[in-house]
């Protein structure tokens, strides 16, 4: 039986780390930021479809080209956003979920909450871009 779970819900510190009532609040959390970027994404491909039109003046040109390569910018990383949600709902499923990749240690609540698609640690994630950083120094 699935266990009813409102949005008023928190996942709490003081409960079972990734219980049911938690995998259940972050799956929907999760599936609600994929419905909004797939809503988000059909309005700019409407958008994109509706201004079809060529423009005479090479300043109107040179502008709805530029809003065109921002639309398409902004939906490759939506693409790529909705594969992170989609990996994170795979994570849910086979009980990986809310642990960090690097130490296999809980990612905080918090940090969860804030970024459900988080695979890393708070710790693990700042050690990730500060080598990230030394190589881009070089």
């Amino acid at each position: 039986m699935a266990t009813q779970i409102t949005m008023e819900y928190r996942p709490s510190d003081s409960e079972p780390f990734m219980n049911e009532k938690q995998r259940e609040y972050f799956r929907r959390k999760l599936n609600a930021m994929k419905d909004e970027i797939l809503k988000e994404s059909r309005e700019t491909i409407q958008n994109l479809q509706a201004e079809t039109v060529p423009h005479a003046d090479l300043a109107d040109r040179a502008s709805t080209e530029a809003e065109r390569q921002l639309e398409l910018r902004t939906r490759d990383r939506q693409r790529k956003l909705i594969a992170k949600i989609d990996a994170a709902l795979r994570r849910i499923e086979d009980g990986s979920y809310g642990f960090c990749e690097e130490t296999g240690e809980p990612i905080s609540l918090k940090r969860l909450d804030a970024r459900p698609i988080a695979t890393l640690s708070i710790e693990a994630q700042e050690r990730h871009e500060r080598r990230e950083k030394v190589y881009r120094d070089d």
